[in-house]
C-alpha cells in the first residue's frame, strides 16, 4: 500500500488496530486459490446437470476450461514464484506457498479427471443427436483425400516447422498455443539419431473443422472416382468436425518428405500472464499508453507455470518438454482427450437451437421512443440486465451526442468490446462539437490491446482520453458516467450509474444493475469525481458517492458499525451483501464480528470466498450462498438495515477484494428512491432463496447444492428475472 497517500495508509492502520475485531487464522479463513477451485468444480456440476440442454452444458465445460487457464496465468504464476524463492506464507490461512502448489496440483488434477470423464459422456450423448466431433483416421477414405485436400490448400502454406539440433535451439512457445511435438528419422537411416521437430497449430484458423463444409469444396470429380473404386461411403452426419491438430498430425508426411514419422504429440503451456503495471510505471516513467503496449508485448514472455499433454504421451517427449521449459512434475498435466478444452465453445456455434436454452429477449424499461433524458427527469430508473434490454444505456450515449442541449459528456471505460456503439457515440458527440471526456482504463487485464486501440481512435476524434489518476497509480474499476444539458437556463446533470462494464456484449451474458438518475447530490458527486480523476483534486469529498481507494472500505465498516450497535442495543439488525468475490481480510473480521453482536448477515458471492460461515461464537449468523447458472452473476448490492434511508442500500462496481478496496478507482453509489430500494431488495431475496441453481458453504468449508425440499417451491432466480426484472415479490 505503499502508492497510496499517507490519508489511506492511515485510515487502514486504524481500522486494523480495532481490538474489537476477531483475529484471521487458518481456522476461520479460507485459502483463495482452493475457493477458487470450489467455484470451478460448481461451473462443472452445472455441466452434470440433465435439467441443463446439452450444448450448454458442453459450454460450460469450455468455460471451466477457460477458468483454469486465467487461474493459471494469473494466480499460480505467483504463487510459484513466492515457492521458487522460499516466501512463507503471509496470508491468515498460512498455507506455505509449496504446500499451496502441491494442494493446486491435487485439486486441478482431480477437476480434469471429472470434467474429462463428463466431456467423452456428453460427446457420446451429442454425437447421437446428430453433432459429432470425430476422428480423423476413422473417417471414410474419400473423406479423408477431401480434408487432405483441404490442408494442402489451407493449413499447409501456413504451417512452420522449427527443428532442434546443434544449430537451432528450441524454439519459443507462446502463451496458450497449441503445438505438435514431432520426432522423425530419415528414411533408410535405421541408426540416425532422431529429430525433434516443433510445429505450432495456427491459431488463426478454427480449431474444430467442419467436415461437412470441406466436402462442399473439395468432393470434386477425381474423390468421385474414387468413391466408385471403394464403394459408397457411410453418410457422415449433417455437423461433423474434426480437430485441426488431428488434420495436421495425419497429414505429416507431406510436411517432411523424405523423413519418417516416428512418433508425435500435441501438447500446449500456460504462462505468468500477470502484469504489475502499478510498479512498472513507477520503475520506467514512461508514458502509459507506451508501457501498456510494452508490457502487452512481454507479456507472451512470462514464465512457463503449466505444460499439458495427452496421457499416453511419450515419456522421453514429455520429459525433454519440462526440461526445456524448466518446469518440475507438478507443472506437468496429462489430459484425457484433446488440449484446450475451451476451444469446445466452437460447437455453441452449431444451430441447433433444440440443444441449448430457450432465446430470451431482453424487456425494455424505457420506451424507445421517448427521449432518455425526459424520462430520466421523471423520476429514478432501474435496470437489471441482462433481463432488461441494454439498449437504453447505449440510447443515454447516442442520445447525448446528438442532442444540441447536451453540452458535456464525462465516461469512465474498463472493457468496452470490440464492436462499442458507446465509443462511437463518444466519437459522434465530438464530432458534434460536445466537451467530451473519457478516463479509458488501459490495464484492464486482457482487454489492454483492445482499450489502447479505442482510446487512440477517441483521441484522433478529438476526445479528451486521460489514462488514470497521477497520484493514485492504481486501476479505474469505476462504472459511471454524466451527461451536462442546457435547460432553460440552467444546467441539468444527467447521471448513469453500473455494476458492469459499458459492453453491449457482455450485457446479455452478465447480471448488472443500473441506476439512470438526475439527482442532483450524485450529479454533484459525480462532477467532482470526474474532477478527482482528470485534473488535480486530492482533497475532493463526496457527499453520496463511497469511492475506493479513499473512502470506500471506511464506509462500508461504519455502516456495518450501525448494525452492530443496533443488535447490541437488542433491535433487529441485518447486512445483506451480493458480490463476485470475498476475500479482503478487514471487511470479514468486521463480519465476524457483526455475527458476534447477532446481526444477520447474508452474503451472495459467487465465486472466491475466504470467510468461513456457521462457525460457533464466531460466524453462526452468518449464510453464504453462491448462485451459478445460465447468466453470469455479477451484480453487486450491500443493504444495511439500520442505516438512515438514504445510506440504506448501494449497488457499485466494487468486490470485497483488496485489490478493489486498495489498489483501484471504485464508486458505490446508494438507490435512494425507497420504490428502487424495494425493486433492489427484491433482486436479492429472490437470488438468496434460489433451491435450483444455488449452492451454500458450510462450516467445513464444503458447498453444497441447495434443493427444495417436498412441498416446497422450486425457486430459479434466473428464470423468474426473465418474468420479472426484479424477482419474487416480497412479503408484506
Amino acid at each position: 500500500m505503499s502508492n497510496f497517500p499517507p490519508l489511506i495508509e492511515e485510515q487502514i492502520h486504524t481500522i486494523k488496530g480495532d481490538p474489537a475485531l476477531p483475529e484471521l487464522t487458518a481456522d476461520n479463513y479460507l485459502n483463495r486459490e482452493l475457493s477458487w477451485i470450489d467455484f470451478n468444480e460448481r461451473v462443472l456440476a452445472q455441466a452434470n446437470d440433465e435439467r441443463i440442454p446439452l450444448l450448454e452444458r458442453i459450454k460450460f465445460l469450455a468455460i471451466v476450461s477457460s477458468n483454469s487457464d486465467e487461474f493459471f496465468m494469473v494466480r499460480v504464476g505467483a504463487v510459484r514464484q513466492k515457492a521458487l524463492i522460499g516466501l512463507p506464507s503471509n496470508r491468515p490461512d498460512g498455507i506455505p506457498p509449496a504446500g499451496l502448489l502441491e494442494a493446486i496440483h491435487q485439486r486441478i488434477s482431480s477437476l480434469i479427471l471429472q470434467q474429462r470423464g463428463l466431456l467423452a459422456e456428453l460427446l457420446n450423448q451429442l454425437a447421437g443427436q446428430g453433432v459429432v466431433l470425430g476422428d480423423v483416421h476413422q473417417l471414410h477414405m474419400v473423406y479423408r483425400e477431401a480434408l487432405r485436400s483441404y490442408f494442402s490448400d489451407q493449413i499447409y502454406p501456413i504451417l512452420t516447422p522449427l527443428a532442434v539440433d546443434h544449430a537451432r535451439p528450441f524454439p519459443f512457445i507462446s502463451n496458450l498455443s497449441l503445438n505438435l511435438a514431432v520426432v522423425l528419422k530419415r528414411d533408410g537411416g535405421a541408426d540416425d539419431e532422431p529429430q525433434f521437430v516443433r510445429v505450432k497449430i495456427p491459431d488463426t484458423l478454427p480449431r474444430l473443422i467442419n467436415v461437412s463444409e470441406v466436402l462442399r469444396t473439395y468432393y470434386d470429380e477425381e474423390l468421385l472416382r474414387a468413391v466408385h473404386a471403394y464403394g459408397d461411403p457411410p453418410q457422415l452426419a449433417h455437423d461433423t468436425f474434426v480437430f485441426i491438430e488431428d488434420l495436421i498430425a495425419h497429414n505429416l508426411d507431406l510436411l517432411f518428405p523424405g523423413m519418417k514419422v516416428v512418433t508425435h504429440t500435441p501438447f500446449r503451456i500456460t504462462r505468468d500472464a500477470d502484469i504489475d503495471y502499478e510498479h512498472e510505471q513507477e520503475d520506467r516513467g514512461s508514458d502509459i499508453s507506451e508501457l501498456i503496449a510494452e508490457s502487452v508485448k512481454e507479456r507472451r514472455f512470462g514464465t512457463v507455470v503449466r505444460l499439458t499433454v495427452p496421457q499416453g504421451a511419450p515419456e522421453h517427449i514429455v520429459k525433454m518438454l519440462a526440461g526445456q521449459l524448466g518446469l518440475e512434475s507438478e507443472a506437468v498435466y496429462s489430459i484425457n482427450g484433446a488440449l484446450g478444452a475451451a476451444s469446445l465453445m466452437q460447437l455453441t456455434s452449431v444451430d441447433r437451437p433444440d440443444l441449448k436454452y430457450p432465446l430470451y429477449v431482453p424487456r425494455h424499461t424505457v420506451d424507445p421512443d421517448e427521449n432518455i433524458f425526459d424520462a430520466i427527469s421523471r423520476r429514478d430508473i432501474l435496470v437489471h440486465h441482462p433481463y432488461d434490454s441494454f439498449a437504453p444505456v447505449e440510447a443515454f450515449f447516442k442520445t447525448a451526442a446528438r442532442d444540441p442541449a447536451v453540452l458535456a459528456i464525462k465516461t469512465t471505460l474498463y472493457r468496452v468490446g470490440r464492436n462499442s456503439p458507446i465509443v462511437q457515440a463518444l466519437m459522434e458527440a465530438r464530432e458534434n462539437d460536445k466537451q467530451v471526456s473519457v478516463l479509458v482504463e488501459l490495464k484492464a487485464r486482457f482487454d489492454e490491446e483492445n482499450n489502447l486501440e479505442w482510446a487512440r481512435a477517441m483521441e484522433d476524434a478529438g476526445v479528451h482520453v486521460t489514462y488514470g489518476v497521477e497520484e493514485l497509480p492504481v486501476k479505474t474499476h469505476a462504472k459511471i458516467a454524466l451527461v451536462v444539458r442546457r435547460e432553460e437556463e440552467t444546467l441539468k446533470r444527467y447521471v448513469h450509474l453500473g455494476t458492469g462494464n459499458y459492453n453491449s456484449g457482455t450485457a446479455r451474458l452478465y447480471t448488472d444493475i443500473g441506476l439512470f438518475t438526475a439527482n442532483r447530490e450524485l450529479g454533484n458527486d459525480a462532477s467532482r469525481l470526474f474532477n478527482r480523476l482528470t485534473g488535480y483534486a486530492p482533497g475532493t469529498n463526496y457527499r453520496r458517492l463511497l469511492v475506493a481507494p479513499e473512502f470506500l472500505l471506511a464506509g462500508l465498516l461504519r455502516l456495518m458499525d450501525v448494525e452492530i450497535a443496533a443488535a447490541r442495543a437488542g433491535k433487529p439488525a441485518r447486512l445483506a451483501f451480493k458480490m463476485n468475490q470475498l476475500e479482503e481480510d478487514l471487511v470479514i473480521r468486521k463480519l465476524y464480528e457483526a455475527s458476534q453482536a447477532g446481526v444477520k448477515v447474508d452474503l451472495i458471492v459467487r465465486g472466491l470466498c475466504c470467510l468461513l460461515p456457521g462457525v460457533p461464537g464466531l460466524s453462526e449468523n452468518i449464510r453464504v450462498h453462491s448462485i451459478v447458472g445460465r447468466y453470469l452473476e455479477h451484480s453487486r448490492i450491500y443493504y444495511f438495515h439500520n442505516a438512515p434511508p438514504k445510506e440504506r442500500l448501494y449497488l457499485g462496481s466494487a468486490d470485497i477484494m483488496r485489490r478493489n478496496l486498495y489498489n483501484r478507482v471504485e464508486v458505490v453509489f446508494p438507490v435512494m428512491d425507497s420504490r428502487l430500494q424495494q425493486q433492489t431488495l427484491r433482486i436479492f431475496e429472490t437470488a438468496m432463496a434460489d433451491n435450483y441453481n444455488g449452492w451454500e458453504l458450510g462450516p467445513d468449508g464444503r458447498y453444497t447444492r441447495l434443493q427444495a425440499a417436498d412441498g416446497e417451491p422450486v425457486i430459479h432466480s434466473q428464470d423468474l428475472f426473465m418474468e420479472d426484472s426484479f424477482g419474487l415479490e416480497l412479503p408484506g
